[in-house]
C-alpha cells in the first residue's frame, strides 16, 4: 500500500495536477506497528513534499483517536505538509482542536461517519451540526491569524452558508476559504463555491477497490445510507 501511495504521488507530481492524498493508517500497518507505520507514512510525506503535496490522515473509529493524534503531533514535528481529519460528533473534538492549534496544524473538520456510542458521541443531528459549526468557528479565527489551514468537509448548505456568513463577518478572504466535498454530492453546490471564489477540493476514491470502499462506509453507519439516497436524487 505505501509504495502505492509513492507512485501515486509520483505520478500527481509529474503531471502537475491539483490533487492531494488522504490515507488511514491502519492501511500502512497501525494496528500491527505505529513504529513500522511511522516509516511507511515518513516515506509518504517525504515523496509529497518533493512535489509541494499534501498528505491528509483520515481520522478512524473512536479507538484510534488518542494515538491518531499522538501520530499526528509526532509527524509534524519533521514534516509542515500533513493535515488531519477531526470528527465533529465527537464529545472530545473541542478539546482535541484546542490543543492543535498550539502547533499550527492542517484540519479537516467532518461531521463523523462512523457508528460510535452515546456515551463519547452526539446522537442527535442538531447536536452534531452545532458541535461543528462551533469549531468551525475556532478554525475560521486560526486560519484569520494564520495558525491553522482548515478544510470545511460538510455538504451540509445550512453549514455552508453559515461558515460563509462567518468567515465574512471575520474579514477572511474567499481565497483563504476551503471546502472539500465527495465526487457527485452536492454539485451544484460544489460549482456555485468554486464560481464564488472558494477554494474547493472534491474527493475522489479511486482504483479497483473503490466499490468495497464505498459499501464499507456506508455499512459503518445506517445514517450514511440515507444520505446517499437523498443525494442521488438531487444536485
Amino acid at each position: 500500500v505505501t509504495e502505492h501511495y509513492l507512485e501515486a504521488l509520483e505520478k500527481i507530481g509529474n503531471k502537475k495536477v491539483n490533487v492531494e492524498v488522504s490515507l488511514k493508517l491502519t492501511q500502512i500497518g497501525f494496528d500491527l506497528s505505529v513504529e513500522k507505520t511511522y516509516e511507511n507514512f515518513k516515506r509518504i510525506c517525504e515523496k509529497a513534499k518533493s512535489f509541494n503535496n499534501v498528505v491528509w490522515i483520515d481520522m478512524e473509529y473512536s479507538r484510534y483517536v488518542d494515538k491518531t493524534i499522538k501520530f499526528y503531533k509526532k509527524i509534524k514535528t519533521e514534516f509542515d505538509n500533513v493535515g488531519l481529519c477531526l470528527q465533529a460528533y465527537l464529545y472530545r473534538t473541542d478539546d482535541d482542536l484546542k490543543e492543535l492549534l498550539e502547533i499550527h496544524p492542517f484540519i479537516r473538520l467532518v461531521k463523523g461517519a462512523y457508528n460510535e456510542p452515546k456515551q463519547i458521541a452526539f446522537e442527535q443531528k442538531a447536536q452534531t451540526d452545532e458541535n461543528y459549526f462551533q469549531l468551525a468557528k475556532m478554525l475560521v479565527d486560526a486560519v484569520k491569524e494564520n495558525k491553522a489551514r482548515a478544510a470545511f468537509a460538510t455538504h451540509d448548505e445550512t453549514l455552508v452558508a453559515k461558515i460563509e456568513n462567518y468567515a465574512k463577518t471575520k474579514g477572511l478572504s474567499r481565497e483563504n476559504l476551503e471546502f472539500q466535498m465527495l465526487y457527485g454530492i452536492k454539485s451544484n453546490t460544489q460549482l456555485r463555491l468554486a464560481k464564488d471564489g472558494y477554494k474547493l477540493l472534491v474527493l475522489i476514491s479511486y482504483g479497483n477497490a473503490w466499490f468495497p470502499w464505498y459499501m464499507r462506509r456506508l455499512a459503518e453507519r445506517p445514517a450514511n445510507v440515507g444520505f446517499v439516497l437523498r443525494n442521488m436524487f438531487t444536485k
